[in-house]
């Protein structure tokens, strides 16, 4: 069934725990992280730091926790061409906090589009077109001006002031979460229009592919 936006709530990391360093990431269907008591539960959202490039920084969630590995949900490292074996070891750190963004009054996503090279042959008369990786997605929020006294808001100053990586939730009606990574950046300047409500902008540019899981 289609969903609309209407109900959904947004989240934004506002503390992790301390990172710990990975000891493995096999190449699987689901990739298997080992570390000696970590202490993570299956449904925690962890930041991956990875030497590779395509799991760098990308957010997921534990699955199949045991006492020193962990799945990472979704995560297909199969393909030993994008994950040559042994070289995705790096850190991780787990979202002790995520803050609710309230108020919201409008949603706009940008980017995730691919990015094309075009070229001709001098021998033939029509141009060809390669694909060359993904742009960058973004998201914006229109949130009320007057939610300046708010956690949500407070936590989306600190991450602008600081300029760290972090983590946005959007969770929708349905139960289908979105995870992107992402830096923070909040205009606290208020939109000021005639029989509209004040308003400010946060957002959150995204710093690898985003992670979606249906529940």
């Amino acid at each position: 069934m289609a969903s609309v936006p209407t109900g959904t709530a947004f989240y934004i990391a506002s503390a992790f725990a301390a990172s710990k360093p990975t000891a493995s990431v096999s190449n699987a269907a689901e990739a298997v992280v080992g570390i000696v008591g970590h202490g993570y539960v299956d449904g925690d959202i962890l930041e991956v730091s990875s030497g590779w490039g395509r799991l760098h920084l990308r957010p997921f969630r534990v699955k199949n926790a045991t006492a020193d590995t962990f799945k990472l949900e979704g995560c297909d490292t199969t393909n030993t061409q994008f994950f040559p074996p042994g070289t995705g070891v790096g850190s991780v750190r787990k979202v002790s906090a995520f803050t609710q963004i309230t108020q919201v009054l409008g949603v706009s996503s940008s980017g995730g589009d691919p990015k094309t090279v075009d070229y001709k042959y001098i021998e033939s008369d029509v141009n060809q077109s390669i694909n060359d990786g993904f742009s960058a997605t973004s998201y914006q929020l229109d949130i009320d001006a007057d939610s300046i006294s708010t956690p949500g808001y407070a936590a989306l100053k600190s991450l602008t002031d600081v300029q760290t990586n972090t983590i946005m939730k959007m969770v929708v009606r349905s139960g289908a979460i979105v995870l992107q990574g992402c830096t923070v950046a909040l205009n606290e300047a208020p939109s000021v229009q005639d029989a509209q409500v004040m308003k400010v902008k946060a957002s959150f540019n995204g710093t690898s592919k985003l992670v979606r899981y249906a529940s």
